[in-house]
């Protein structure tokens, strides 16, 4: 299989590459590095400096003809997206629209989407693909408007849209992982407390949830790249569109996490409430019925343990 890989020097971008390569594949990645790590690019992979928006270099690129395009390419911020929420729309969706038409120009057939739970918004249930949608951050509704987008499409190319939840831990061999800047996500707020000793913030105790903390839905990053793989092979050799929820289809409370976390700790971490945040959701997890009806797939990576082991490993070993 010959791939190429947007966003490939981003945290999930470089698993999914790392997996391909390891299955044996060729892999290209596209990357212009505003967010990307050139570290995280695997030294198997062919890399190409680029912006998405340059459809000259991207023309010439696509011409090489790729089996399959998968789109990583984007900014990922929720909180900053509020802040700047021109910088999200122009980036995420006015340069993959252009993007996913050089893509067709250039007789791209098969072509995954990088999407996000996100666009559910709230909810008190188990949020299916059909579950109506209720993006709340300038980035969940670049997302949907992309996705959108991509449905008009369908008629012109083959696509699948992967709707991530919360995709934590790292590479198990350390070759990937997260960002240490990205203190929004609650595993490396939850390292960097652990190593600088500070407390652990939670957003908010008085949510209606069962113990008052925010409930999410978390995914292995090494199995979510699995996920990718497996649909590939699906559009590929089943000529097979459609969208489907990534994640394990359990809840946590960010309470829980911080237990979960602190057992693996020698020593232990204390936290402290703080303030909400703008539009956070209060209920995110995944129905994945469609997702298991589709392929054969049995998470391996399925451990709250391991999420917590992995990430904190590569916390303290990655500088």
């Amino acid at each position: 299989m010959k791939v190429l890989i947007t966003g490939g020097a981003g945290y999930i971008g470089s698993h999914v590459a790392l997996h391909f390569l390891d299955q044996g594949h060729s892999v290209t990645i596209i990357d212009n590095l505003s967010t990307g790590n050139k570290k995280l690019i695997p030294k198997k992979a062919k890399f190409v400096k680029t912006d998405i928006s340059n459809d000259k270099k991207i023309s010439n690129i696509l011409k090489k003809k790729f089996d399959i395009v998968l789109h990583f390419a984007a900014y990922v911020n929720n909180v900053e997206s509020i802040k700047n929420s021109k910088k999200y729309y122009l980036n995420n969706f006015e340069k993959s629209k252009n993007f996913i038409d050089c893509c067709i120009k250039n007789n791209i057939k098969y072509f995954i989407y990088s999407s996000t739970a996100a666009v559910y918004g709230n909810s008190l249930k188990k949020v299916k693909e059909r579950s109506k949608k209720k993006a709340l951050t300038p980035y969940a509704k670049s997302k949907m408007r992309t996705e959108n987008y991509l449905l008009n499409k369908k008629k012109k190319m083959n696509f699948i849209i992967l709707r991530y939840f919360n995709v934590c831990g790292a590479d198990k061999s350390l070759r990937s992982g997260f960002s240490k800047k990205n203190l929004s996500n609650i595993f490396v707020k939850l390292c960097y407390c652990a190593k600088f000793k500070k407390k652990f913030i939670i957003n908010g105790s008085n949510y209606d949830t069962s113990d008052g903390t925010p409930v999410r839905d978390f995914i292995h990053v090494s199995d979510l790249a699995i996920l990718h793989y497996k649909f590939s092979n699906l559009m590929i050799h089943q000529n097979k569109s459609g969208i489907f929820n990534c994640g394990y289809g359990k809840g946590y409370s960010v309470k829980n996490i911080f237990d979960i976390f602190n057992k693996n700790l020698t020593h232990k971490i204390s936290y402290k409430i703080g303030s909400k945040r703008k539009n956070d959701i209060i209920y995110s997890v995944a129905d994945i019925k469609k997702l298991k009806n589709s392929i054969k797939w049995r998470p391996k990576y399925f451990s709250l343990n391991k999420i917590c082991k992995s990430s904190l490993k590569w916390y303290l070993n990655n500088n």
